[in-house]
């Protein structure tokens, strides 16, 4: 297994990193199966293991936590936070007051003292990104957490908190981990620059592009009954035209992948781990058998020529499906925030305002 430092942070990692998403009700909770797939991966040459809280709802954390017991000072943990954990709606995001409370709650799940990488698991803006990085920096002080990083942030939000950092004297983010892969190639025009830049490590998950590109899914043999199929239907629709076109691509990149007397699976993975920019790419495996599968490719590297046709049937920059964005803006999913409001508009919200405050007067009043 190849060793890469991650981004400047002195610290070396195998190429591989193994994503422990599946471990609890999500995917597998046979925590001896679990067990074994954790040394099998350690006998394969992986020291990097990734997280996070909202797998399984901690189940993920407790499996891995007891499969590295004996093991835990010979390897890199990661795990992340800031996805909603239950309906309390003080229990996500990233405040301090939830940073605080949760990294206890990540500790005792994993079974350990210090977290090596503590991430944010997702960009939220009703949160000064120093309230973020002071709770951060305080815990990295106080020895709970050795690095901290973020995931699936835009380019200009990793700029902002390197700012912040310099500006207020934060400890920054040292590594960021976005969606990559042959059909997800949009990072390659911002985030990557941007990690580059910066000196961040960047560990890419997803690089099968949801399973996509695992060989299942081919024309006139689409699986049926899949655990991401029963779990995500809708990426899986192949009603929808965007599927329709995945199938054309997959066609034309499995005939490159034979050209080149390889699987399609193993050029995918290859395909991420090619870019100078990334450190580690994260493999997910729900099985043993899946495991075995995906460490068969650990060594593989992609010619100049492969990476061309890559090129020309998947462009650079381009993500083909939206389903492989990993973070929607809010400007996007709320169109409300790209219209200016008129001064109608303005007005009966503030008199609805003024109702809502009248009927809870009264509410009170009645009490």
């Amino acid at each position: 297994m190849e060793m890469r430092v991650l981004g400047r942070t002195g610290v070396t990692v195998s190429k591989f990193c193994f994503g422990a998403g599946m471990f609890g009700y999500f995917g597998n909770s046979d925590e001896a199966e679990c067990a074994r797939m954790v040394d099998r991966s350690i006998d394969a040459g992986i020291n990097y293991f990734d997280t996070s809280d909202v797998y399984s709802h901690g189940e993920s954390e407790t499996i891995l936590g007891k499969a590295l017991k004996g093991k835990r000072q010979d390897v890199i943990l990661a795990t992340k936070f800031s996805l909603p954990m239950d309906d309390n709606p003080n229990h996500r995001g990233n405040s301090r007051r939830w940073i605080m409370e949760e990294v206890e709650n990540s500790l005792r799940r994993l079974d350990t003292d210090y977290i090596d990488l503590y991430q944010v698991h997702r960009p939220d803006v009703t949160t000064d990104i120093d309230e973020t990085l002071g709770a951060l920096s305080d815990l990295i002080r106080q020895g709970k957490v050795r690095m901290i990083g973020s995931s699936t942030f835009p380019a200009e939000q990793i700029v902002e908190s390197h700012w912040t950092s310099e500006k207020w004297g934060r400890e920054r983010f040292r590594t960021e981990q976005p969606p990559y892969s042959i059909f997800a190639r949009r990072i390659e025009a911002d985030i990557l620059p941007t990690c580059q830049r910066y000196g961040m490590g960047v560990v890419v998950w997803s690089p099968l592009s949801q399973g996509w590109l695992t060989g299942k899914w081919r024309r006139g043999a689409t699986p049926n009954d899949t655990q991401r199929q029963n779990l995500q239907p809708h990426l899986y629709d192949m009603d929808r035209p965007v599927n329709q076109m995945k199938l054309d691509k997959i066609e034309e990149l499995a005939a490159v992948a034979d050209a080149a007397g390889i699987s399609l699976m193993h050029m995918a993975i290859a395909f991420v781990c090619a870019h100078p920019a990334i450190t580690s790419a994260i493999i997910g495996p729900r099985t043993m058998d899946q495991l075995e599968g995906l460490l068969d490719g650990a060594d593989v590297v992609l010619s100049d020529e492969v990476m061309d046709a890559i090129d020309e049937i998947c462009p650079p920059g381009i993500n083909i499906s939206t389903d492989d964005d990993g973070y929607v803006a809010p400007e996007i999913g709320d169109k409300t925030l790209r219209r200016r409001a008129t001064s109608q508009q303005v007005h009966e919200a503030a008199r609805e305002t003024i109702s809502n405050i009248e009927a809870w007067r009264e509410k009170q009043g009645k009490k």
